[in-house]
């Protein structure tokens, strides 16, 4: 096959990226906009001291193409040593301005160690044990990226690792490198970043299926780069959609690999369109979007130009049903609401409680609904200090999303009451909060006298019936060996994320 040629220089690369970016805005006839799109995407194959790989260069050719067709304008970068590496993310942070969307692609060998996650250049040295410091020193600490794009004021940060691969460092007759090859999760993430890994920890991502398979790219990528030009779509979906595909395929070769992702958006984020039903509700003589950085999910119809106080509802499962509970920013003198587009209007009552804002008694935030309650859209409305309607506002309700983000709240806020130890005839440990919230759980592990958490602990089914209610057959313990000292958890949510892990001592 024959290879493009790889990168050359960080001069030639800022100064041909910034031409194109230069190229596309005089060419633009539209109103100027505040932000755009910019994307570097990274491949690299050919390793000197490492395993070579096989599909990372094709990999980043191909979300090169998908990028550009999404609007993006994009760098491509192939084989990048250690200085071409810093230098090509120097022209990146030149193109990224205030308010962009900006996107990075990496596919090759990636590297976890203590829980940093480090990008392996083309001329990284083969390391052995106790030779940490020589792999950090030589490698782009993937956290640093992340920083940067803060620093330039991207509005939105979407970054995706196609890099869970073996120990690159691992030599018959010699101990490796301590670290792990792949990446480690990326949990602690500030506001506006989306971050995709192509496997789940301690998983390794597949190139091909088979040796038939004769696509050029891996498998994650084949996906990905599919999900991602299907219209109507937010990152959330396409990143669910990736998973599930991807982790059938590796099915079919008796394989794990299930891709994760971690979400700290405040709102959805469309890259190849406005979400399905909303583009028909758009005015026709609207000018089509270029490069919209955030369209949310769904426009409300407001009364007023100048309504932008629009309810926001949380949700809440409980024996007796569904608690939502509705935040207004402003003062109301009476809410009401119904479910779905026909039927009254419902008051929600009043609380005994005056209203300092308004010396009146303050309305009852909060609507009740039954166990079974289907999905739909409840229609809310409020009446301002002014005596006006303001609404109806669509607030979405959709009973399994709402329980699994419910569940991975308090599960999040609870994390010190996952396990707990007891001696009774022995030594046990029980998990009954952990089976509690277990429809926000797609897998618990842990580990036993150590840190790294091996083993899976099983778990009853969701009922959704019932969410919380643990089944009379499921046994919420484990009996240990009496010198266990310390238990480490670490929990999957359904959403593919994973959790710090946790270790609970005696």
């Amino acid at each position: 096959m024959t290879r493009r040629p790889s990168i050359r220089s960080a001069t030639a690369i800022a100064a041909a990226f910034m031409a194109v970016l230069l190229a596309g805005f005089l060419a633009s006839t539209a109103p100027a906009q505040a932000e755009k799109r910019v994307a570097l995407v990274i491949g690299n194959n050919d390793y000197r001291n490492v395993p070579k790989l096989q599909k990372a260069v094709n990999d980043a050719r191909t979300m090169g193409d998908t990028l550009k067709q999404l609007g993006f304008n994009v760098m491509v970068a192939e084989n990048l040593n250690r200085q071409a590496f810093s230098e090509t993310l120097l022209a990146f942070d030149r193109a990224v301005e205030p308010g962009d969307t900006a996107f990075f692609f990496y596919a090759g060998h990636g590297f976890e160690i203590s829980g940093q996650n480090f990008l392996l250049p083309t001329d990284v040295p083969a390391a052995t044990e106790g030779q940490e410091e020589l792999v950090r020193d030589a490698s782009v600490l993937a956290d640093r990226i992340i920083e940067r794009l803060q620093n330039k004021k991207a509005r939105t940060a979407i970054l995706v690792f196609d890099a869970c691969r073996n120990n690159p460092f691992e030599r018959s007759g010699t101990r490796a490198v301590a670290g792990g090859g792949g990446l480690a999760p990326m949990t602690q993430l500030p506001e506006g970043v989306f971050s995709v890994f192509s496997a789940g920890p301690r998983q390794t991502a597949l190139d091909r299926l088979s040796n038939d398979d004769a696509n050029p790219n891996s498998v994650f990528t084949r996906t990905f780069a599919r999900e991602l030009l299907q219209p109507g779509e937010n990152l959330v979906q396409v990143a669910q959609r990736t998973r599930r595909l991807v982790s059938e395929m590796a099915e079919t070769v008796n394989h794990k690999q299930i891709p994760v992702y971690f979400d700290q958006m405040v709102d959805d984020v469309f890259l190849n369109g406005m979400a399905k039903g909303q583009a028909e509700a758009a005015k026709p003589s609207a000018p089509p979007q270029q490069v919209a950085a955030l369209p949310p999910v769904s426009v409300p119809k407001l009364p007023k130009e100048d309504a932008v106080n629009a309810p926001i509802a949380s949700f809440s499962r409980h024996n007796g049903g569904w608690t939502v509970v509705i935040s207004i920013a402003d003062p109301a003198l009476g809410i009401s609401w119904r479910m779905g587009d026909a039927g009254d209007f419902r008051e929600t009552g009043f609380i005994d409680t005056l209203d300092p804002r308004t010396r009146k008694r303050m309305p009852n935030p909060s609507i009740e609904l039954p166990a079974d309650a289907p999905a739909g859209t409840i229609q809310l409305r409020y009446v301002d200090t002014q005596g006006e309607m303001q609404g109806p506002f669509p607030i979405r309700f959709d009973p399994e999303t709402a329980l699994i983000r419910d569940q991975r709240k308090i599960l999040d806020m609870t994390a010190t009451s996952w396990l707990s130890f007891r001696e009774f005839n022995g030594l046990l440990v029980y998990y009954t909060h952990l089976m509690s919230y277990r429809c926000a759980i797609r897998e618990v592990r842990i580990g036993i006298d150590t840190a790294v958490p091996d083993k899976v602990l099983k778990m009853p089914a969701c009922d959704l019936r019932d969410p919380s209610a643990i089944p009379s057959d499921a046994q919420p313990y484990l009996k240990l060996a009496p010198q266990t000292k310390s238990i480490s958890v670490e929990l999957t949510y359904r959403d593919g994320s994973v959790s710090e892990t946790k270790t609970f001592r005696r």
